[in-house]
């Protein structure tokens, strides 16, 4: 019996939805109302029902307080053109706040005969109705434009003229200031564009301060990319009120007895896993835990937290600080795995057999005392007889015997081996950069990860088990004309790659094995990369290429990826590890997978896989900026770079050790004739046959380092920055000039046994 039971002419959910859907009018409460013959104690039922319905994620509130069902578009709303397919114009809701749910296409009905009407960033107020699979629009009204924000640097000209210098290292141009308001030279501003595309001008509507102030350069990438930032006041003291939540060994596994240890970066903020292991003398193997914080019994479906942490979608990390996907009275403190403190768990206990394979395992809700954070570096001198450690015996040890077994299977499964560096950057007490180093790789960062890539694949296959609905973590193999450019890239280089064979990650693992010229291997690994498909997050297994795994899901960080909370809830609904009702007022007693969640979660992982690359662009042009503010104080030195792109204008270089990415144009290499050979993405003189190609590493002179976009530019040592009296650079070279097929590279390649 349900709670409204008693009211017997309140209509169901069903009744509503239908409703709602064929009304040819808004619907609001009082139209519901009206259609059922609602009356007195009935009306407050139904706007209870209609708040249920609306946490439950079934239908959304349009503005005019009109309800739509969630996913569908308002009968009355603001719609953005943002394409014309042949004789249609195509537009997206202005506001969409159906969380996790793709924004969906509308087609526009225009008035027979006034084609063309309608441009791209037109706005118009519409009336919708569904028809066949989508929706059509029909005109009410055109609405003038809405404005467009950039985010810049305010620089002072002559004649008391301002210009808004963009952070995006791709504007070619600067924008003149129409309105500066209280801004001064040089501070950091939202502004507004206004005007046609050929004469653009900008007003400024929000002074950010000083861009170059502790915290600017990752205060820049929020704002350019929309990260939410602030966390609602709400959500706080939700966050606030759940972390009393007891955590006990009542309807827990108590684990506190093991010495269960986290092993983390040095400057790690959140803990959201730690291991064990012990050998088991009957099968020659291992048994093991990994111990992941137990998110779901504090994050609730449907509460406040649950909301704010679906939108974030993932916690951003910045050098200088980080945007959470919960609070911190949750991230960084209750669910943070810290030593000497009881915590709640979700433990994955597997049992690892001599060959490394895993043969079984089981999940339950625990409590855990860590008995130590360790970071990576210190793990692996305790091992390595370089640092002494009380735990050496009792938990390093036994966890690096059984990681020993669990590589074994990694190797025998092949995945892909891209040992691409990761970039550290280290700051000071102000915020300023005082180094930029490759991070260090360590056998223990290798052993965290073939555990939690082991308890990923536990879930994932657990969950399968069960025929459960999950969020698995895809990575398609490479398509096909990805394939073919890699094969003729790699046949400048004498490489066969043969397009008939089944492509596995080993196939790519092998031709990386026999490169030993340290100049040409960076490159094959960038062009190895670039022809493999993006990792993304989906309900539907097409399993992991990368891993080369059949089956595979987030679970190890709930703290940060709202995909292993989904994981997570749905192994509690799976498993029946549901906690009693908690005692605290207004906390939600689900903490699995609700039947709301599972009709979303195709939506909610697209919306997810989305935030994650947000976060990565993010984070990658926060690098740039830190690395260029830090390489500033060299603009003018002869750097050694090397080459990570090649275009038909110019090349793109790095700096070696130290990162970043700038431009040399075409146009300062000289006054010989360069072509351009696409293939083999190499750039030729005509005459002196001089090449820059992709992985080759050469002195450059640091031209210009601007720490507010995160742009270089680099310059011959000889100097340049003049244009010779004229280039070739499109093209092939004519037949005979220089035949790059043939030209080899002897001693590049050499064959060579498998790696032990």
């Amino acid at each position: 019996m349900t709670k409204y039971a008693q009211f017997e002419g309140l209509p169901t959910r069903d009744q509503i939805l239908e409703f709602i859907k064929t009304s040819k009018d808004p619907a609001g409460k009082r139209e519901i109302a009206r259609e059922f013959g609602l009356r007195g104690n009935e009306k407050i039922a139904l706007k209870a029902l209609l708040k249920d319905m609306t946490d439950e994620g079934l239908i959304d509130m349009a503005p005019g307080r009109a309800f739509h069902k969630m996913g569908g578009v308002p009968k009355v709303t603001v719609l953005k053109i943002v394409a014309i397919d042949g004789d249609t114009a195509v537009a997206v809701p202005e506001h969409w706040e159906a969380e996790g749910i793709p924004l969906p296409k509308i087609r526009v009905i225009e008035t027979k005969g006034k084609r063309g009407a309608l441009g791209i960033g037109d706005r118009i107020l519409a009336r919708t109705e569904e028809r066949g699979s989508g929706h059509v629009a029909h005109i009410m009204k055109k609405l003038a434009k809405g404005s467009e924000q950039i985010l810049g640097v305010v620089e002072g000209g002559e004649n008391g003229r301002y210009w808004l210098k963009s952070v995006d290292k791709k504007a070619r141009f600067d924008t003149q200031i129409g309105d500066v308001g209280d801004a001064k030279a040089g501070e950091l501003v939202l502004a507004e564009l206004t005007g046609n595309a050929h004469k653009k001008s900008a007003r400024v509507t929000q002074v950010l301060g000083d861009p170059f102030a502790p915290k600017s350069f990752s205060l820049i990438a929020i704002h350019k990319f929309g990260i939410p930032f602030e966390m609602p006041e709400a959500v706080e003291r939700e966050a606030e009120r759940v972390r009393e939540l007891p955590v006990t060994d009542d309807h827990r596994e108590d684990l506190r007895h093991l010495p269960i240890i986290a092993i983390d970066p040095r400057d790690a903020r959140d803990f959201d896993d730690a291991i064990w292991a012990t050998p088991n003398a009957d099968t020659g193997g291992f048994d093991a835990i990994v111990a992941i914080a137990d998110v779901s019994y504090y994050v609730r479906p449907g509460s406040a937290l649950d909301h704010e942490a679906s939108k974030r979608g993932n916690s951003v990390y910045f050098p200088d600080l980080v945007v959470p996907m919960l609070p911190h009275a949750l991230s960084s403190d209750k669910c943070s795995l810290r030593a000497g403190e009881d915590r709640a768990v979700l433990a994955c206990h597997l049992a690892i057999g001599k060959t490394g394979q895993v043969t079984s395992w089981r999940f339950t809700r625990a409590i855990a005392r860590i008995a130590a954070n360790i970071p990576y570096p210190d793990a692996q001198a305790a091992i390595d007889g370089r640092m002494e450690n009380p735990l050496l015996e009792s938990a390093l040890k036994p966890l690096w015997a059984c990681w020993r077994l669990l590589s074994l299977a990694r190797n025998k499964r092949g995945p892909l081996e891209l040992n691409l560096p990761e970039k550290r950057i280290t700051l000071d007490d102000q915020g300023r950069v005082t180094g930029v180093a490759e991070r260090e790789q360590l056998e223990a960062h290798r052993l965290v990860e073939d555990f939690m890539i082991a308890a990923n694949v536990a879930a994932a296959k657990a969950l399968e088990a069960k025929k459960s609905s999950l969020i698995y973590r895809a990575h398609e193999p490479p398509s096909r004309e990805k394939l073919v450019a890699l094969k003729e890239y790699l046949k400048t280089f004498d490489i066969e790659f043969a397009l008939g064979q089944v492509i596995k990650p080993e196939t790519f693992n092998a031709i990386l094995e026999k490169i030993i010229d340290e100049e040409v291997r960076p490159q094959i690994m960038e062009a190895v990369l670039r022809s493999q498909t993006q990792a993304y997050y989906g309900p539907i297994n097409v399993g992991h290429f990368g891993l080369s795994l059949g089956s595979y899901a987030h679970f190890t960080s709930p703290i940060r990826r709202y995909a292993d909370l989904i994981v997570h809830r749905a192994l509690v609904s799976a498993y029946g590890l549901e906690m009693p009702k908690p005692k605290l007022k207004d906390v939600e007693p689900i903490t699995g997978l609700t039947e709301a969640a599972i009709t979303k979660l195709a939506a909610t992982a697209e919306a997810i896989s989305r935030t994650e690359r947000r976060a990565m662009e993010a984070e990658r042009e926060t690098t740039d900026r830190y690395i260029a503010a830090y390489l500033s104080a060299q603009v003018g030195q002869i750097v050694q770079a090397r080459i990570t792109g090649v275009q038909n204008f110019g090349f793109f270089a790095t700096v070696q050790g130290i990162g970043g990415d700038g431009l040399v144009p075409v146009s300062t290499l000289g006054k010989d004739y360069f072509h351009y050979d696409e293939a083999s993405q190499t750039l030729i003189g005509e005459k002196t046959r001089q090449e820059y190609r992709p992985g080759m590493c050469l002195e450059l002179r640091l031209a210009e380092a601007n720490p507010i976009s995160g742009a270089l530019r680099f310059e011959l040592p000889e100097g340049g920055s003049y244009a010779p009296d004229r280039f070739k650079h499109k093209g092939k070279p004519k037949a005979g000039k220089y035949d790059t097929a043939k030209r080899g590279r002897p001693g590049n390649i050499r064959h060579q046994g498998k790696r032990r």
